[in-house]
């Protein structure tokens, strides 16, 4: 009588892959800048609008406007009051959406309480959208549209095709439903083109056993803002992990008091994952390139014609 062979799962016996988005990051700002020295006639122009004086949004815009230094694109913040009333608000949008001299606009959120969010992203001209949140360019994005796509997905990505990651007929795990990054980057793995076409299933605070999800997934992207939730037990060997999340958590070793870590416990994740996103110098660098893109490809018309 033949002796049945169990089935064995092989041990991933080699470190992670580390997916490296400053590596990408600055091959995508190469790329903008020949593109800018073949349409030498064109300066893109950005207008980041800044409400109040949130310390962390004020390192993001200045962030965001040195890089647009360093390309040769036009800037300009607008810091206003966090006072200002709304009406005045949507004002300065609509000089910009006016303006020839800018085609993209960004408003850095969080804004005020007073201030109506969503009224004021739809007051943002979609075809200079470059956040890609004004519901034009996410409805564009469900049905396979040409569109400004939200930078931390369009990141995410771009990391993924250019690490030649097998997508087709994968089965991705998103967690987090976030309209900034979970909901985008489900409906972009979804899509039937290269470096998407996967199965996709988006989890979050209100799913039940989360694990019966990741531990089946091929591609996990964890945006959830949880540090080091997704630990190895939940995952299978080689699995893909792009970890979204920027946690701050004390670290009485650390001069600042405190480290950064991901939304993946990276250190026992690492050890299972054939690939995986390092926090910091993961998908952060990527967000900024992609907006620089965006800004670019609006001057160029790429989308809109």
């Amino acid at each position: 009588m033949a002796i049945k062979k169990k089935n064995t799962v092989s041990k991933n016996t080699e470190p992670a892959k580390i997916i490296d988005g400053k590596v990408i990051a600055n091959h995508i700002t190469d790329e903008i800048k020949r593109l800018l020295k073949i349409n030498n006639t064109i300066k893109p122009g950005l207008a980041l609008i800044l409400v109040g004086s949130n310390p962390a949004s004020e390192i993001y815009v200045r962030m965001k406007e040195k890089k647009c230094a360093e390309l040769g694109f036009y800037s300009v913040i607008n810091k206003i009051s966090e006072k200002v009333s709304e009406m005045e608000l949507l004002a300065h949008i609509r000089a910009y959406n006016n303006s020839s001299k800018i085609h993209g606009i960004l408003i850095q959120l969080p804004l005020p309480k007073h201030i109506n969010e969503r009224k004021v992203l739809e007051a943002v001209d979609f075809r200079k959208d470059v956040d890609g949140f004004h519901p034009m360019n996410a409805g564009r994005l469900l049905i396979g549209e040409k569109c400004f796509i939200p930078c931390t997905p369009a990141g995410i990505f771009e990391l993924i095709k250019r690490y030649n990651v097998e997508t087709s007929g994968k089965y991705a795990v998103v967690i987090g439903r976030s309209n900034i990054v979970g909901k985008p980057i489900a409906n972009l793995l979804l899509q039937k083109t290269k470096g998407a076409n996967c199965t996709v299933s988006i989890t979050h605070s209100g799913t039940a056993n989360i694990t019966e999800f990741t531990k089946n997934a091929d591609i996990i992207v964890a945006a959830l803002g949880k540090p080091e939730f997704l630990k190895a037990n939940m995952i299978k060997e080689g699995v893909v992990i792009i970890d979204v999340g920027i946690n701050r958590i004390e670290d009485s070793n650390s001069p600042k008091g405190y480290k950064v870590v991901g939304d993946v416990d990276f250190k026992s994740c690492s050890k299972k994952a054939s690939m995986i996103t390092p926090v910091p110098g993961g998908v952060g660098p990527m967000t900024i390139a992609m907006l620089m893109k965006n800004t670019l490809d609006s001057a160029l018309k790429k989308i809109y014609n």
